[in-house]
């Protein structure tokens, strides 16, 4: 079954996100006209990320009612990975506007534009506080759930995107210095693009079935093979199910006059793989030590 993984009530978690929509696609729509009216591409840059940020919203609020749905027939594994491509939708699209915004913003050095600092200072700092609104209500919920960190990260971008643009936007008003704002429009994609590039390997590496990254699978296959009757394992898999949840399936070769042991043997490798590592899901097949593969992959297959 896939789990919710934050702190809230399912129900809570889904309030809050909700809200945040809300409050993004007003924010947007007044950025986007106020960066017409202004000429600040620095304000329009804010605007693209808050609209990018409230189609993550809605991603990430859709993919958190799949995510719940039972296993069935069709996904005998459940749902929960759907979370894992939303997340990875999010940073993608985050990389694309960041690269998108750096050439615009370059355009702009070569010939800044007019810019009306008063209307850019007012709107960031309307974008300010609800960047800030937003982030605080998917801080909670983000340390357990690659999607919502997504969430999370966009919306601190944009909070402190918000600030560069207030400073921007004075610059202008005080010393007519017209450069800082495709300057600063260039900063943000710059810290976009950062962040993305920095997060967007974990929901790569659960699609791609790599190890969970705090597994050494080196030291699990050393600690099965310790216990008692196992003889060696090999075509070992190490994977995420999930963002939270590892899980293993290999081949347990015992020795022949432990056959008789094998559910003794099945019980302490479960309980020695979650106790110590934290892997609840696994499958072994066990094999009889005269009929085991010969040369054997240790992991994967050949």
């Amino acid at each position: 079954m896939p789990h919710d993984h934050s702190h809230l009530n399912a129900a809570s978690g889904d309030k809050r996100v909700g809200i945040a929509i809300f409050a993004n696609a007003l924010l947007t729509v007044a950025q986007i006209t106020g960066g017409i009216y202004s000429g600040s591409l620095a304000l329009i840059a804010d605007a693209i990320h808050n609209f990018s940020d409230m189609a993550s919203l809605v991603i990430a609020f859709v993919a958190r009612k799949i995510a719940r749905r039972p296993a069935d027939s069709k996904m005998t594994y459940g749902y929960g990975r759907v979370e894992i491509v939303a997340a990875l939708i999010n940073y993608t699209s985050l990389i694309i506007i960041g690269f998108y915004l750096i050439y615009e913003g370059a355009m702009r050095l070569i010939d800044p534009p007019e810019i009306a600092g008063w209307t850019v200072v007012v709107l960031g700092g309307v974008a300010l506080i609800i960047d800030a609104l937003t982030a605080l209500l998917t801080y909670s919920m983000q340390k357990g759930s690659v999607n919502i960190r997504a969430l999370f990260l966009h919306n601190l971008s944009d909070a402190l995107a918000s600030v560069a643009v207030i400073i921007g936007g004075s610059l202008i008003l005080l010393y007519d210095i017209r450069w800082v704002d495709p300057a600063i429009t260039i900063c943000i994609a710059a810290y976009i693009l950062y962040l993305s590039f920095t997060e967007i390997g974990g929901p790569i590496r659960i699609l791609m079935l790599a190890s969970p990254p705090d597994i050494d699978a080196g030291k699990v296959i050393e600690a099965v093979e310790q216990v008692d009757g196992v003889k060696e394992l090999h075509h070992v898999h190490l994977w995420q199910m999930e963002e939270n949840m590892a899980a293993l399936d290999t081949h347990v070769v015992v020795e022949t006059d432990q056959l008789s042991e094998i559910e003794t043997i099945k019980t302490k490798i479960k309980s020695l793989l979650a106790d110590q590592f934290n892997i609840e899901h696994t499958t072994l097949e066990f094999e009889n030590f005269r009929h085991t593969h010969e040369d054997a992959a240790k992991i994967g297959h050949e």
